[in-house]
């Protein structure tokens, strides 16, 4: 969760680096069902919670995204609801899915949630994210930050060039709107205006 410490410091131009990994590393986002609560979700915070996605990509078993809330104490209640509300849902949609993995997973989420003392039955996302902080003046971090977010399906042979992956806001930045409704970030112009302000 957020170090409260960092809190304290955090500006408005301030985004975080955040991933969500599932539990023992389940590789539960292969089905499009699973995949799309994830979409679902994601929007609804932007639209519902004044989140602000920059770059994001579902991996099998974990999330990646660059995001920002209003204000720094905001982004740990929007994680907690986000994993509470996608953990209902998939659980949901486990039970239904003619999943043959159905009792599998189940069990290995049980068992997590029994190693954490947990009240909840099932425990679906590991509980640490350690996000980590970037300034917007911090733009050569920033863009390599997005690129490996967006280079993740490559490095695991699921497609030759990021924008083929739906499940991630490569394509928003190759100039297609994806499944998010992201903050595509203009580098270049970020840049510019950096010079021109005398912050780079």
């Amino acid at each position: 969760m957020i170090d409260k410490n960092k809190n304290q410091g955090f500006k408005q131009q301030d985004c975080s680096y955040l991933t969500f990994n599932v539990v023992d590393w389940i590789d539960v986002f292969i089905r499009p069902t699973y995949k799309h609560i994830i979409v679902d979700a994601l929007n609804y915070c932007i639209e519902a919670k004044k989140f602000t996605v920059y770059a994001w990509c579902l991996m099998t078993n974990h999330l990646h995204m660059l995001a920002r809330a209003q204000d720094g104490s905001g982004l740990a209640m929007i994680e907690k609801e986000f994993k509470r509300y996608t953990t209902t849902k998939i659980l949901e949609a486990i039970d239904i899915e003619p999943d043959l993995r159905r009792s599998w997973m189940l069990q290995r989420f049980e068992n997590c949630s029994l190693s954490l003392k947990k009240i909840e039955k099932f425990q679906l996302w590991q509980t640490c994210t350690n996000p980590a902080y970037i300034d917007f003046k911090q733009v050569y971090k920033l863009q390599e930050r997005v690129l490996y977010i967006h280079e993740n399906p490559v490095r695991d042979g699921i497609v030759s060039s990021p924008e083929h992956y739906l499940y991630s806001s490569a394509s928003d930045y190759a100039g297609k709107p994806g499944m998010v409704k992201v903050n595509v970030i203009n580098f270049e112009s970020l840049r510019m205006s950096l010079l021109k302000n005398g912050s780079a």
